[in-house]
């Protein structure tokens, strides 16, 4: 059976995370400790002890997201080696599935990450924006949710769960809509804003030459895009450019499943805090085995499970 390694995206950071390992094995509290010396904050302290509200900030979450993710990677490695057939990640996450798969050092997505929070966060605050959860649409009306309101699709997370962005107003009238259409279920979400929408053109602007100061280098494994459902080329700067419209483009979780599904992975190990994306593999193909790393417990049941 092959496997495929996916990373968790932001969202899924929580106090606490990351520290058992960190506690148990000195050369993974040493990535906390370098995380700090390439950020010039005390990430480790966040990650740790929290506080929450702090662990939210889009600069703080995403790099703690990205350690916390690359420390239970190398937890599972260090246990029990294991070969992957692909990576892939969700929005931030995909970033871990790049530094996994050698196309950048840890420092380099560290930096990646904190610009590239800094700057969704910048663009949220400079035009009021949201993102509401559709569940249970059919594809003719979630066309006519985003025809009618103006919202766009943000995450096509599997068949019948999407994530639309759009101004306020915007926001409030697809759940308006999507009632009168009978759709299951429109669910707001407590977002700094709308992420993967027109409305982060200015943090894809500023992170261009962030991107070209940082080297990229072929995948040692295959990586699977958001953008565009199927493995990233061997060429870094194609890499650099997919990365940069990923910041306004629709991410497309629901195609990167089905398209290590076509590589013949069908069991799915989750790195980072949380089971989001293990829930979203099953519901997308129930017949798809999927597990999770996100402290010494889930490590030790994740160690099991590939031993079979």
């Amino acid at each position: 059976m092959s496997n495929c390694c996916i990373f968790a995206g932001q969202g899924a950071q929580t106090p606490g995370m990351g520290r058992d390992f960190a506690e148990a094995d000195p050369e993974v509290m040493s990535l906390f400790d370098r995380a700090n010396a390439v950020l010039g904050f005390d990430l480790k302290k966040v990650c740790f002890e929290g506080p929450a509200d702090e662990l939210t900030k889009s600069n703080v979450c995403q790099p703690a997201i990205f350690v916390t993710s690359y420390a239970a990677y190398l937890s599972l490695q260090k246990r029990r080696p294991t070969e992957f057939a692909c990576a892939a990640g969700l929005s931030l996450g995909e970033w871990s599935a790049l530094c996994a798969a050698g196309v950048l050092d840890f420092e380099s997505t560290l930096t990646v990450l904190e610009a590239r929070g800094r700057f969704m966060q910048e663009a949220c605050e400079a035009e009021p924006s949201g993102m509401i959860a559709i569940v249970g649409a059919a594809p003719g009306q979630l066309d006519e949710i985003c025809a009618k309101t103006g919202c766009t699709v943000a995450n096509i997370n599997s068949p019948a769960q999407q994530v639309l962005s759009g101004s306020k107003d915007a926001v409030a009238a697809a759940a308006s809509v999507a009632k009168e259409l009978g759709v299951k279920r429109a669910i707001p979400l407590a977002t700094a804003g709308g992420f993967h929408s027109k409305f982060m053109a200015p943090a894809r602007e500023k992170l261009a030459p962030v991107l070209d100061g940082v080297k990229f280098s072929a995948p040692k494994m295959p990586v699977l895009s958001n953008v565009t459902g199927r493995p990233h080329s061997g060429d870094p700067a194609a890499i650099r450019a997919t990365m940069l419209e990923q910041v306004t483009g629709t991410t497309n979780w629901a195609a990167d499943v089905e398209c290590a599904k076509s590589m013949g992975c069908a069991r799915f190990v989750e790195f980072g805090p949380g089971k989001v994306l293990s829930g979203l593999v099953k519901k997308i193909d129930a017949s798809l085995a999927a597990c999770n790393v996100a402290d010494m417990a889930s490590l030790g049941e994740a160690v099991a499970v590939l031993e079979v």
